[in-house]
C-alpha cells in the first residue's frame, strides 16, 4: 500500500514539476514573443507615418506652389526696384521732360536712393574730399543705425530726399491713402531725426512704374498738392539691375552726359552697391573734366526731369 502511495506521490511531484517549467518557459516566451510583435508593430507604423508624412510635404509643396502661381498670376507686372528702371529704360526718352538748357554751363545731379546705409559715410566723404554737393533720397524704415549719416547728408549741404517709408512696393502702391500714410511717416521721421521737412520726393521704381492698381497721377497729383516736386532722371547708372564692374558704372553716368544741359544721374547707396562707391571718385573726375559742367545738388529751383508730366 505504501508502495503505491509512494509512486503515486512521485507521479504528483513530476506533474508539478512538468508545470513549474511549462510556467517559467510560458513566463519567458509569452513577453518576448509580445515585444517581438510589438517591435514589428512599431516599425510598420513608424513606416505608415513616414510615408504619411511624405505625401503630407508633397501636397503641402503642391499647394504652396498653386498658391505662388495664384499670387504672381495677381501681381502687377513691376515689382522690383530693378523692373521699375527697366521700364523706364523702355520708355524714357518717349516720356522725360528734358528740361531746356538755361545757360551755358552743364548742371550735374548726383542722386543716391535707397540709403542710408553702411557705405553713406563714405559716400560723404569722398563728396566732401572733391568738394560736391549730391542729393540722398532715402528710405526710413529699419534705418536707425544711420541717423547719424542722415543728420551729416544735412549738415555738410547735401540735399535730403524721400524715397518712401517702407520701400515696399505692394504697400506703398496698394492705394491713395496708403502711398499718403507713407509720405507722411516719412517726412516726419525725418524731421525728427534731421530737423528738417525734406520737399523733394523720387518714386520708388520712378514715377512711370506700372505697380498695383492705384493711379500713378492721384499720387502725382497728392504730391503737387502739398508742394512736393517729384524728380526722375534721365541717366542711369545702372547699378540697380545687376552686379556691373566699376568701369561700367562709370561709362554709363558720363558716355552720354553731353546730351544733355542738365542731367540727373541715378545711383545707389545700399550695402550690396560697394562697386557704386568705388566708382564714384572717376565718375566726379570725369565730369569735373568736362568743359563748363558742374555737379550740384537739387533744390527747389532744380527743373524737374519727369517720366510722366504732372497734370498742372
Amino acid at each position: 500500500m505504501s508502495d503505491i502511495t509512494s509512486s503515486k506521490r512521485k507521479r504528483r511531484v513530476q506533474i508539478l514539476k512538468r508545470l513549474i517549467v511549462v510556467f517559467i518557459l510560458a513566463a519567458i516566451l509569452i513577453p518576448t514573443a509580445a515585444s517581438v510583435y510589438l517591435g514589428l508593430r512599431v516599425r510598420e507604423l513608424k513606416q505608415e507615418a513616414e510615408s504619411l508624412r511624405v505625401e503630407a510635404a508633397q501636397m503641402e509643396a503642391a499647394v504652396e506652389e498653386m498658391q505662388e502661381k495664384a499670387v504672381r498670376e495677381a501681381e502687377p507686372a513691376i515689382l522690383t526696384e530693378e523692373d521699375g528702371i527697366r521700364a523706364w529704360e523702355e520708355q524714357a526718352e518717349e516720356t522725360a521732360e528734358k528740361p531746356a538748357v538755361q545757360s551755358d554751363i552743364r548742371k550735374v545731379y548726383l542722386t543716391f536712393d535707397d540709403g542710408p546705409s553702411i557705405y553713406t559715410d563714405d559716400i560723404l566723404d569722398i563728396l566732401k574730399e572733391y568738394d560736391v554737393k549730391a542729393t540722398f533720397f532715402v528710405v526710413g524704415e529699419g534705418k536707425e543705425p544711420y541717423e547719424d549719416a542722415c543728420r551729416r547728408i544735412v549738415e555738410e549741404g547735401h540735399t535730403l530726399g524721400m524715397h518712401s517709408y517702407s520701400h515696399v512696393y505692394q504697400e506703398i502702391y496698394a492705394s491713395r491713402e496708403d502711398f499718403i500714410w507713407d509720405v507722411n511717416v516719412l517726412q516726419d521721421y525725418l524731421h525728427q531725426v534731421t530737423g528738417v521737412y525734406p520737399d523733394i520726393y523720387r518714386f520708388p521704381g520712378g514715377s512711370s512704374n506700372q505697380v498695383g492698381t492705384v493711379d500713378m497721377q492721384d499720387l502725382k497729383d497728392y504730391l503737387n498738392e502739398i508742394g512736393i516736386t517729384w524728380y526722375d532722371w534721365n541717366v542711369s547708372s545702372g547699378d540697380a539691375t545687376g552686379h556691373l564692374s566699376k568701369e561700367q558704372i562709370v561709362r554709363n553716368c558720363t558716355e552720354d552726359l553731353e546730351k544733355y544741359g542738365e542731367a540727373v544721374i541715378l545711383l545707389h547707396d545700399a550695402a550690396d552697391k560697394k562697386t557704386t562707391l568705388q566708382a564714384l571718385p572717376e565718375i566726379i573726375e570725369a565730369i569735373l573734366a568736362m568743359d563748363d559742367t558742374i555737379i550740384v545738388p537739387i533744390t527747389k529751383e532744380t527743373i524737374p526731369i519727369q517720366h510722366g508730366k504732372a497734370k498742372s
